[in-house]
């Protein structure tokens, strides 16, 4: 099981997809050893040092938070269905308009889509808000995302970064 770490007032939660199989195992946050989250989120300025996975909860001393869009791990995000995301949808809408967080980053385009209704979504910055939150959308940093590599993540985390600093 995956629990959220999340608390009022943050300046980001980051919002996964759903949770990986290797994370859902042990209870921690993007800890599957191709998964480049830590890593990417380090370089980008994001952190001073590395988190290692098994101190995930150390990302609430920088002002950041982490969940999913669906509670229900898998090996692969394209297992889930349109029913889950929308089944996942208030209870979402619940957690962010109770923390509030400045900024929702949504790691990868799928859980964004589903949630706003959007057909077509860009990476980046988006026009609304959402339940009072800026969004972001973010390339994906799992192992199985090869469309972007590791210098690929940095460069777009590091935008996102610039612009919340």
């Amino acid at each position: 099981m995956l629990t959220d770490i999340i608390s009022k007032n943050l300046t980001v939660i980051f919002c996964g997809i759903n949770p990986g199989l290797k994370s859902a195992e042990d209870g921690h946050h993007f800890s599957g050893k191709s998964n480049r989250f830590w890593k990417v989120l380090h370089q980008a300025g994001f952190t001073s040092y590395q988190i290692d996975a098994i101190n995930d909860k150390n990302i609430l001393e920088f002002g950041y938070g982490l969940t999913t869009a669906v509670a229900r791990a898998t090996s692969r995000a394209d297992e889930l269905s349109k029913e889950e995301f929308a089944d996942s949808l208030e209870l979402f809408k619940t957690k962010m308009t109770e923390f509030q967080p400045k900024y929702i980053a949504f790691l990868g385009k799928a859980a964004y889509k589903a949630f706003s209704g959007k057909k077509q979504i860009m990476w980046g910055s988006q026009s609304e808000n959402f339940c009072g939150s800026k969004v972001w959308v973010l390339p994906n940093t799992s192992g199985l995302n090869r469309g972007f590599s590791l210098n690929d993540l940095v460069k777009a985390y590091k935008e996102f970064y610039t612009e919340i600093r």
